[in-house]
């Protein structure tokens, strides 16, 4: 019911900068939460960022607190991932995940918590 498409992935050498966007479409007023996750080769996929969808409330990885940014466009149904700073450890695919779910409470963190996710997309970082 809700289809997200990322884009703005690429190659950034160390300590560039990249902005991610994830477009949502389908039923998106059901949405109630954002997140950027992102998976390396032979690694499980970690959570980076995530925003409430109408209070705006973020969260982030301690390993990207300070230099990615999330933001989203409620207009647009888009969510943005401001990357910073960037460095190797960095590179990865990104997924962008929505959260349609309704509970009493759940983890930003936990890709469990999210129930829609796009193709991902490319970032990666040399030096």
């Amino acid at each position: 019911q809700v289809q997200l498409v990322e884009s703005g992935g690429g190659l950034v050498q160390a300590g560039g900068s990249l902005r991610l966007s994830c477009a949502a479409s389908g039923r998106t007023f059901s949405m109630n939460a954002m997140g950027w996750f992102r998976q390396a080769p032979g690694r499980e996929r970690e959570f980076v960022a995530a925003t409430h969808w109408f209070d705006g409330n973020t969260y982030y990885a301690d390993s990207v607190k300070g230099r990615f940014t999330i933001s989203r466009d409620l207009a647009k149904n888009t969510v943005f991932l401001q990357m910073n700073s960037l460095k190797p450890e960095d590179t990865a695919l990104y997924y962008c995940a929505a959260r349609t779910r309704v509970s009493a409470y759940y983890d930003s963190g936990s890709p469990g918590a999210y129930d829609y996710w796009g193709q991902g997309t490319q970032v990666t970082v040399f030096s």
